[in-house]
């Protein structure tokens, strides 16, 4: 691509992105710090994929999550996900309708925009698989019809890491179905002091809407033209690659560390993140620090480290700080 087709591309990405800005900023209003959660979240919907947040409780996950909702426009529905939880309780059933004599469907809570999906790890295997035609396919099946979902449509999940206790571990092709795993942190001093004046006022904050489905939306289109050197795709295929075989890659030290390896579904997320990361800077090409970025919570959940790795305090985070430092940079 000449530089006078990217030159037009990032006044085009200029002009689009304009709403980026006001959106995170009207976020900021409400939600204090986690600027990277917010930033996040915005990829997820510019890339048409779902975020899994994982924190301790009370740290603002379910506001943020509320709040980037409200800023968009967009329909929301929380759904507190429990052990007795039924895939009809999510998805919907087949009602009789004694006036006609026959089965009508009444649709459930997951016919929206955003849906918020608290606690995640809480509820059973068959609610888990009816959610996980949603994410994948976008599109759930109640009785005999198959019904799709609406645009955009957003799966934002959370689950806490310390209460173990009733809770059901994800499957691997779940996991993999999240386009990022988010590690939600403590505020600072100074966060934490604006977080009490905030909160303690006569009146909370609440997000104005700032802007339409319909933006994220062309703003998507936008995305997939973003220009990604050939060299800079080279090197996204071989982060991906040295988690499957990293001893090709001169990383033997983690071939042990590694059960499993990112699938190709990785490769796509990255390209698809790196892209909107570029996008919410307002630029019209990819750089590899937008592929570092977003690489972390891409490849956090799709890693499984060995029982070795495990016994020695080696997280997937430990393997792809590796993997980033050793890999070269085009």
């Amino acid at each position: 691509m000449s530089f006078s087709n990217v030159q037009e591309i990032t006044d085009e990405i200029k002009k689009q992105s304009e709403f980026v800005d006001t959106l995170l900023g009207e976020a900021s209003r409400v939600v204090v710090g986690q600027r990277i959660l917010l930033e996040r979240l915005l990829l997820a919907f510019l890339c048409d994929g779902h975020v899994l947040l994982e924190g301790f409780p009370g740290l603002a996950k379910t506001l943020t999550i509320k709040t980037i909702a409200g800023t968009i426009n967009a329909g929301f529905q929380r759904i507190q996900f429990t052990p007795d939880l039924l895939p009809a309780d999510l998805i919907g059933t087949m009602v009789y309708n004694p006036k006609t004599f026959e089965f009508i469907p009444k649709k459930g809570p997951i016919f929206t925009n955003v849906v918020l999906a608290d606690e995640i790890n809480r509820a059973p295997a068959k609610v888990q698989s009816a959610l996980l035609e949603a994410m994948g396919e976008h599109q759930v099946t109640i009785g005999e019809t198959t019904y799709p979902m609406s645009d955009p449509f957003v799966v934002l999940a959370t689950q806490n890491p310390i209460e173990q206790e009733g809770t059901y571990p994800l499957p691997e092709a779940q996991l993999d179905r999240f386009l990022f795993k988010v590690k939600v942190g403590y505020p600072t001093l100074e966060q934490e002091k604006i977080i009490l004046n905030r909160m303690t006022a006569a009146k909370e904050p609440v997000a104005n809407k700032v802007c339409k489905p319909e933006s994220i939306l062309k703003a998507r289109e936008v995305c997939s033209r973003i220009y990604m050197d050939e060299k800079l795709k080279d090197y996204i295929i071989s982060v991906v690659f040295a988690t499957r075989f990293p001893e090709k890659l001169g990383l033997s030290q983690l071939k042990s560390q590694i059960e499993v390896g990112a699938s190709p579904r990785a490769t796509l997320a990255l390209v698809k993140a790196s892209r909107a990361n570029a996008f919410i800077h307002h630029r019209g090409y990819v750089t590899p620090e937008d592929v570092k970025s977003v690489a972390y919570d891409v490849l956090r959940h799709r890693i499984i480290v060995s029982f070795e790795a495990e016994a020695e305090g080696v997280d997937s985070e430990k393997i792809i700080k590796k993997i980033l430092e050793h890999v070269e940079v085009p």
